[in-house]
């Protein structure tokens, strides 16, 4: 078909998959990426190489394989190493070559930024220039505007980063030696410019990567210096295999040039996805089965349908998938299979395809869903606990030395940043009282963040107050210092829970008379622990007086305290203030004096920051929040007040304002609030038909679009109670199913830990170094790799796709499959 036109060719594809001309050699596509069937190369279309996503990159046969392609000043860089900026890129259709301007340092991130890098004393400016040659091979050829310092030659090299996940057990060949991916890293060590690595796995010119597998067997020339092979992990877990070549001296034209030959299996297609829920819908919910294909894959075939039994499958339905239409780099098809009510189990099969088994019934959401969350989640990330599950310790009592006043003007590896003043009568170093108590580890890492601890506190009493969540399955033993987990204790562990997190804001708070920003490790050793908790510090107040180890009076000469962050952030005070009215209301009975303490903060808090805040949709929560908690009615005035705040921005306050609305009686606020209401719902039911085929806004930035899609779900719930004659119950069902399963990518895995046929039990938790997972941890699911890749890797060291969080992720997902269960439960 050399000579075949362009439209016969999309004709021919559409009908029969037949292979084209244009589709049998890398092309500038219009996303200005090269393109072929079977596999693209991206050049710097993506935006951070901290996360090993971005440079050159290739994804062959639908897999990332290989990433972060660039120059670099290590051998193995980690998270806090220095990165290039970008600058123009090139896109030259007639050469097929894409060229990138990139420089050292990067301003933005020099000691500076939200995880400030230290950069060396180095300035210089390089192109990456990658040029299509014969069908599936390409040339990466880097230019230097000058040569090297010669203090940093054989320092700065160019990196190719390859997968680990897609090659352990493989083979390699460079030159004349040969040998397998290996498991773990493993010596002997090398010392390098003051690197410490396990030595490289090979030196040579021509390195073939799996050659027996064809579906990642990949050719890398050099045809300038020689190519070394390096495992990455060696000192820095989460680390990748490394290609990598030192750029000489006193070259800038062709300073480095590799030919690159990713083998492509002849007309290959990605194979069709069968997209659909982990755990299963109710009888009455709406089901809508996803399937994904490839773009060139426009067939409609034939779904079937079957019902499980003694005998084995049942055929129940069979019929056409309706196409949806393209969605980033893929074609989908849908079917509706509401008509199906009748309870058991189900698998559904399409072409060869077989899905996972779910169930239909209305007990589906009704055990082993929310449940993993409050009762193993929660607990084991308990700060200040041992926390026991039978013959398990998942943490013992930790940082019992908790915590002392921060440093000043100190700019912090994980985003706290301190000025002139800790706002408080505290000194720096000065060790702060009430902080040893509650509060929960922010997820993949030990800190504690205040709008993580509110967040959690907010959600949880929203499901005791909206579903009336009580549920005993844990032991909490505050004065002990002790959770037993499936020990029951004859508490609702809901309200334990939003006791356990107040015990440590409301602690700062009435130490310091303000909230705390957050509480973290003072180190990057400590920051990147993986393990127990207790031995993150050694738990003992430090006291300056002592020598350093030294061990005297209960206290230590050993610097590892956490330090405890302020700052003046009037919308993260607005929003720990509706936080805290809404615990003082489902504490009244529990706790009365913790009810009392939290609604006096949050009143205290809403009138110191009101007055200082921009963003009043913020205010408006804290508001309602207010309104709620004490019915009191110059709130309520104050809110009416606020009409054209709330109508302005209707999508980030109806939901908060909803549940006030019964009681106020200000006609044309109530008119002027339903109208916008029903303006947006008719915006939200367009963009499910037309965004994605999922029913819910897939926009993720750098993290997975999971915990972004709960949370739009929740506040739709929201809407919905208020305003059901606008917001109908299928955005935040969407929500849910798309976190069980019903997602972009070929890995249709449940977001919820332990949750459904097929969860995520590869994660990024404090525990990611054991490729393990905590049962009822959410992850932040499927990233984009841009332009169009949706992607969710089996690896617990990307954070963007596969760590846990707190304040969101976990209870936004718990509160979500209570609100179906209850949908499903309710009488019909």
């Amino acid at each position: 078909m050399k000579n075949t036109s362009l439209a016969a060719c999309i004709f021919a594809v559409a009908i029969a998959f037949a292979p084209c001309s244009f589709a049998n050699k890398l092309t500038i596509n219009e996303q200005d990426y090269f393109e072929m069937q079977g596999l693209n190369v991206t050049v710097f279309s993506d935006i951070y190489p901290d996360g090993h996503q971005t440079g050159v990159t290739v994804i062959q046969h639908g897999s990332r394989v290989a990433a972060n392609g660039d120059l670099r000043l290590e051998i193995s860089p980690g998270q806090w190493s220095p990165v290039p900026v970008g600058g123009k890129q090139v896109v030259d259709k007639k050469t097929q070559t894409i060229t990138q301007t990139l420089s050292y340092p990067d301003p933005s991130k020099d000691r500076k930024g939200f995880n400030p890098i230290i950069y060396p004393d180095l300035k210089f400016t390089y192109d990456v220039k990658v040029t299509a040659l014969e069908k599936n091979q390409f040339k990466i050829t880097v230019d230097l505007e000058k040569p090297l310092p010669a203090e940093w030659v054989g320092k700065v090299g160019f990196n190719m980063e390859i997968f680990p996940g897609e090659f352990f057990g493989k083979s390699w060949l460079l030159d004349e030696q040969a040998g397998i991916f290996p498991q773990q890293p493993n010596g002997p060590l090398v010392n390098l410019h003051g690197e410490f690595l396990t030595a490289p796995l090979a030196t040579g010119k021509k390195l073939i990567v799996a050659p027996d597998a064809d579906k990642q067997r990949m050719t890398i020339e050099s045809k300038t210096g020689a190519l070394e092979l390096w495992d990455g992990r060696a000192n820095h877990n989460n680390g990748w295999y490394i290609v990598r070549g030192v750029v000489p001296a006193d070259k800038t034209t062709a300073a480095l040039e590799w030919v690159v030959t990713p083998h492509v299996i002849k007309n290959w297609v990605y194979e069709p996805v069968i997209q659909v829920s982990q755990l299963g819908y109710g009888a009455q919910q709406p089901k809508k089965v996803v399937i994904e294909q490839d773009k060139r894959d426009t067939k409609a075939s034939e779904i079937k349908i079957f019902k499980l039994s003694e005998s084995g499958k049942t055929l129940v339905k069979k019929a056409n998938v309706e196409p949806w239409g393209n969605f980033l780099r893929y074609q989908y098809m849908t079917y509706d299979f509401s008509s199906i009510t009748e309870p058991g189990m189900y698998q559904i099969s399409y072409r060869d395809k077989t899905s996972h088994a779910f169930k239909i019934g209305d007990d589906v959401f009704s055990r082993h869903a929310w449940q993993p969350t409050l009762e193993y989640f929660l607990p084991v990330q308990m700060c200040h606990m041992r926390v026991n599950e039978k013959y398990r310790v998942w943490h013992g009592i930790d940082h019992q030395d908790d915590a002392i006043m921060m440093p000043l003007n100190f700019n912090h590896i994980d985003g706290y940043i301190s000025d002139g003043s800790t706002r408080t009568s505290f000194k720096p170093g000065e060790r702060v009282p009430g902080l040893d108590a509650g509060g929960w580890h922010d997820a993949g890492d030990y800190d504690l963040r205040v709008e993580s601890q509110m967040g959690t506190v907010w959600l949880l009493a929203m499901m005791v107050e909206e579903f009336g969540l009580d549920h005993d399955a844990t032991l909490i033993d505050q004065e002990k210092k002790l959770v037993e987990i499936h020990v029951a204790d004859g508490k609702n562990d809901a309200l334990q829970q939003i006791e356990h997190g107040l015990l440590s804001v409301l602690g700062g708070y009435k130490s310091m008379g303000r909230l705390y920003r957050g509480i973290i490790e003072p180190t990057i050793r400590q920051y990147v622990l993986l393990g127990d908790a207790m031995v993150q510090t050694d738990n003992l107040p430090y006291d300056p007086s002592l020598k350093e180890g030294e061990v005297k009076n209960g206290k230590s000469g050993t610097p590892d305290d956490r330090w405890v962050f302020t700052e003046d952030n009037p919308e993260r005070e607005l929003d720990a203030a509706a936080g805290l009215a809404a615990a003082a209301r489902v504490l009244k009975t529990y706790n009365p004096q913790m009810a009392k303490d939290a609604l006096d903060a949050a009143q205290n808090l809403y009138k110191i920051a009101v007055p200082k805040t921009t963003r009043q949709d913020v205010r408006i929560f804290a508001l309602a929040e207010l309104i709620l908690a004490t019915d009191n009615d110059a709130y309520r005035q104050e809110l009416i007040g606020l009409q054209a705040q709330v109508v302005a921005e209707i999508d980030k306050t109806g939901w908060a304002i909803g549940r006030v609305m019964p009681s106020i009686k200000h006609e044309p606020f109530v008119a002027a609030v339903n109208a916008a209401v029903d303006s947006y719902q008719q915006q939200v039911r367009e963009r499910a038909k037309t965004e994605s085929p999922y029913g819910v806004p897939y926009k993720p930035n750098i993290w997975g679009a999971g915990w972004s899609v709960q949370d739009f779900g929740v506040k739709q719930y929201f809407f919905h109670k208020a305003w059901p004659q606008f917001a109908g119950t299928d955005s935040y069902v969407n929500a849910l199913n798309f976190v069980l399963g019903v997602h972009p990518g070929n890995n249709t895995q449940s977001f919820a830990s332990g949750v459904g046929a097929n969860s995520a039990t590869v994660a990024y938790g404090v525990n990611r170094a054991d490729w393990s997972y905590i049962p009822g941890g959410v992850i932040s699911g499927t990233a984009l790799i841009r332009p169009d890749l949706p992607e969710l890797k089996i690896w617990p060291f990307f954070w963007q796709q596969t760590e846990y969080v707190m304040g969101g992720g976990e209870a936004n997902y718990m509160f979500l499959a209570l609100a179906v269960d209850q949908l499903n439960s309710a009488p019909k």
